[in-house]
């Protein structure tokens, strides 16, 4: 059965709506950096270019790194943002934009993110690097979608439980990475961690400017959670959205944060560029074996 307009939405040249893409400008490894500027910070290390488009805050370039079809594009900051970005992706591999029906033969992405973020234990460094094993959403994207089977509800349910959760909030679900092409991502540089994705930047977060929180001893909470021996280790916002929506579709899916703040410490990076630098070269390379291996 064809998808109807009002659901695939086409723009004149044939595009995905959004993105502006077509099937053909993007590669099966995509890097999702969030913001648009940071989509050059990552291509200027590839060998050629083949295409760019910027559409809003979505900033795509497909080029050649080692060997390899690599896709950059910058999602925006937040789920709502993700949401876009994953569903359409997944439409110009998996769905004929002709006949509008879902193509017979699957084609999963490797998706990699990367991006910047606030530690909540005092012992990971400013400047240093964690690999997202786990994603916790407090958002509420992936519960609009039929999910429970890919959600670890003991985890979440505990989580809920320690942090005494308002049940005004969004219920948290809780993700994990893609095994294979996670533990390829992983090296002596890399921390492996359990990431919370926030709806929000302050709040949220626990960040107070001029407006009180709901709950002042959130982040002392999430802090002192521990799962099976594993305590989260930071905060950021849109690493669950992305690890939901990949296993929901048949991709895979990783995250790579860039540690610009310890919120405990009330540190921050003094040389932000420099980090965020660091990572996307130690994940081009970390991807690159990855993509040798299979």
């Amino acid at each position: 059965m064809a998808i109807a307009e009002s659901e695939l939405i086409l723009n004149e040249d044939g595009s995905i709506y959004h993105l502006h893409l077509k099937p053909e400008h993007i590669a099966q490894n995509i890097i999702t950096v969030g913001d648009p500027d940071r989509v050059d910070q990552v291509t200027q290390y590839f060998d050629s270019i083949e295409y760019k488009i910027q559409k809003r805050e979505f900033h795509t370039q497909t080029g050649i790194y080692n060997k390899h079809r690599i896709t950059v594009i910058s999602t925006g900051i937040g789920t709502d943002n993700i949401d876009i970005v994953l569903n359409e992706l997944d439409a110009l591999v998996n769905i004929d934009f002709e006949t509008r029906q879902i193509k017979k033969t699957h084609t999963p992405l490797n998706i990699i993110r990367i991006g910047t973020s606030g530690a909540v234990q005092s012992e990971i460094p400013v400047d240093s690097f964690i690999v997202s094993e786990f994603a916790i959403g407090f958002d509420s994207l992936l519960h609009f979608y039929d999910s429970k089977h890919i959600q670890d509800t003991s985890f979440t349910e505990l989580l809920t439980t320690h942090l005494n959760w308002n049940k005004d909030k969004s219920t948290p679900y809780t993700v994990l990475y893609d095994e294979k092409l996670g533990q390829y991502m992983m090296h002596k540089n890399c921390l492996s961690g359990i990431t919370i994705t926030n709806v929000g930047f302050y709040g949220p977060q626990g960040r107070k400017l001029r407006l009180a929180t709901q709950d002042p001893e959130m982040n002392k909470k999430i802090t002192s959670f521990n799962y099976s021996g594993k305590s989260i280790t930071n905060l950021e916002m849109e690493t669950a959205g992305i690890y939901g929506l990949s296993k929901l579709l048949g991709h895979k899916a990783v995250s790579m944060n860039a540690i610009l703040a310890n919120r405990v410490t009330g540190e921050f990076s003094k040389n932000p560029k420099k980090t965020v630098d660091e990572l996307i070269r130690y994940t081009l390379d970390r991807l690159i074996l990855y993509l040798n291996s299979i």
